[in-house]
């Protein structure tokens, strides 16, 4: 099968779930192309993608013309368009309504829509995203969603069919066989960015974006009565992770002079930080199925996240929710759990129990190979 993928600014979970998606669909034997943007490609190593994105920031980029004409010509080479995100939608479905022949279209959705502004001009500028993915999504033969409310957004858009499509984490087969770090690690890996060894570990895991929501988390730290180290892993907006760092560094410290909260940027040893941490937390504004929640919980954390989205039916009765923008109530729940350890062993516990049952990448490829070949698709 000949498959095109269409992906558009991306540097966190939605592109991690192509890349594993490309890999196993081409270790299946089935050839797959990707047309997405330069900064995706450089992000995530695809030296063999097509570096053709024809918006900049919602409008036409100065090469727009000749990438769509090139994405085009190229979708008329395969028998699926699968789009990844908004974006990606409207791309793929101008691409398939030009190509000749038309190849079948595929539209997953991963993120939420915009939320309402009291803006007239931006009111007016959600309507017309809104009326242009609705025109996408229909011509889709198929639209999945990555949370049960993305499949709801897809519905009341109007497409033919519609399908809960989970994004697992790859990460989650090593974790769940992972011990936590012995001391000796744990406080090689903390003395080395920074961070006080003594001390529980509240974890955070995010790109440093607005969505995520990490005044929160910071305000959460400051009520937190436990004597306790929040670290946040992950790199994003300078901007506002400068702003975050002002108001953290205003916190209290604990009775040794250590900072409360740290930002240690982005790593590359984010399942060592998991197998460290006491508490994993994420105060998201809104998250599908977030993989790194999923990993939290492989690596037999309590986590205490965000009751958005998806994470309500991926944590079920084995995390901590909380409602969005409420540091009191994050603050409330770690608290709980670092001073009960028996509480949150049998959370942690829960937790990694769960993420055992999960489809791992492998079975969700299959899957989605059924979904390319199905009758209801009109393909042979």
């Amino acid at each position: 099968m000949r498959v095109l993928m269409v992906l558009g600014r991306a540097a966190g979970g939605v592109g991690a779930h192509v890349d594993v998606l490309v890999a196993g669909l081409r270790g299946q034997g089935h050839h797959v192309e990707v047309v997405t943007a330069d900064s995706t490609a450089q992000t995530f190593g695809w030296t063999e993608a097509h570096r053709l994105w024809p918006l900049h920031d919602g409008v036409r980029a100065p090469r727009g013309l000749v990438d769509w004409h090139r994405i085009m010509r190229l979708a008329g080479t395969v028998d699926v368009v699968h789009a990844h995100g908004h974006q990606a939608a409207v791309v793929a479905a101008v691409a398939v309504a030009r190509a000749r022949p038309r190849p079948r279209l595929v539209v997953s959705l991963h993120n939420d829509l915009p939320p309402a502004s009291s803006s007239a001009a931006r009111r007016a500028g959600a309507y017309a995203i809104r009326r242009l993915l609705r025109w996408s999504l229909g011509r889709a033969q198929l639209v999945t969603g990555a949370s049960a409310d993305l499949v709801g957004l897809a519905e009341s858009l109007g497409p033919t069919r519609t399908e809960l499509a989970l994004v697992p984490s790859h990460a989650v087969a090593d974790l769940l066989g992972s011990p936590p770090l012995g001391p000796t690690e744990r406080a090689t890996l903390l003395a080395g960015a920074g961070v006080a060894t003594d001390r529980p570990l509240v974890l955070t895991v995010s790109r440093i974006a607005p969505q995520k929501d990490l005044a929160t988390m910071v305000e959460a730290a400051r009520l937190s009565e436990a004597p306790a180290t929040w670290v946040v892993v992950g790199g994003g907006d300078e901007r506002l992770r400068a702003r975050l760092e002002a108001d953290a560094d205003r916190i209290r410290p604990g009775e040794d002079g250590r900072a409360r909260v740290r930002f240690v940027g982005a790593r590359t040893d984010v399942p060592d930080w998991l197998r460290a941490a006491d508490v994993f937390v994420l105060t998201s504004r809104w998250e599908a199925r977030a993989l790194v929640v999923q990993e939290a919980m492989a690596a037999g954390l309590p986590v205490v996240v965000t009751r958005t989205g998806g994470l309500p039916d991926l944590v079920g009765d084995a995390g901590s929710l909380v409602p969005v923008g409420d540091p009191s109530a994050v603050a409330r729940q770690v608290d709980h759990l670092l001073a009960d350890p028996a509480a949150r062993r049998r959370k942690g516990a829960s937790a990694r129990a769960l993420a055992a049952g999960w489809d791992t990448p492998e079975d969700e490829t299959r899957r989605w190979v059924e979904r390319y070949a199905a009758r209801t698709l009109g393909m042979t």
